[in-house]
């Protein structure tokens, strides 16, 4: 048997959960072109920090817009490897990354849900991302950039913290030292 995600024979890991608007690009608004993308400071040698100090690195991100219809799952696709080579420059890797296009006002039907438990505050992605992957929970930890993203994280079990928006590769030094 080959050791994959969610297989009990890896070591659990530390994992870094991270909200992605507001958190690695500034939040304009249901962000989906490329071309628009204002980065936060700091991104690429946080993750690079956590990549270096061997934690899993994951975005936990609710996308409405494709379920209100003004994005597609395309243009977020283009916007995550976007950020992926953004994080690259300074050797930055992401692990995985999980989205929820629901929303109760949804108007495509296969995404309009009252409180799907993917999209946080519901804890869902995380609990997903936890069962993908060997995570040692008491060593884990999200940052985001609003009160639903710290309530996602307390309802799965770990601590949050509330970036700011300055310079995220600070905010993590501040939580992981550094």
């Amino acid at each position: 048997m080959v050791a994959g995600p969610g297989t009990l024979t890896q070591t659990p890991r530390p994992a870094v959960f991270f909200d992605r608007d507001g958190v690695f690009n500034v939040d304009h608004g249901y962000t989906h072109k490329v071309e628009g993308i204002e980065w936060i400071p700091g991104g690429p040698q946080a993750v690079r920090r956590l990549n270096d100090l061997g934690y899993l690195v994951i975005i936990v991100t609710n996308q409405s817009g494709i379920g209100r219809g003004y994005y597609d799952e395309a243009a977020m696709h283009a916007v995550h490897d976007a950020l992926r080579a953004h994080l690259a420059t300074a050797g930055g890797r992401i692990d995985a990354i999980y989205f929820a296009p629901h929303h109760e006002d949804a108007t495509l039907e296969r995404y309009r849900h009252p409180d799907h438990p993917d999209r946080k505050p519901n804890p869902g992605m995380l609990l997903r991302a936890m069962q993908d992957f060997a995570i040692d929970r008491e060593r884990s930890f999200l940052i985001g950039d609003k009160p639903s993203d710290l309530e996602a994280a307390r309802r799965a079990g770990i601590a949050g913290h509330l970036f700011d928006g300055v310079d995220l590769d600070a905010a993590v030094r501040a939580i992981v030292g550094g």
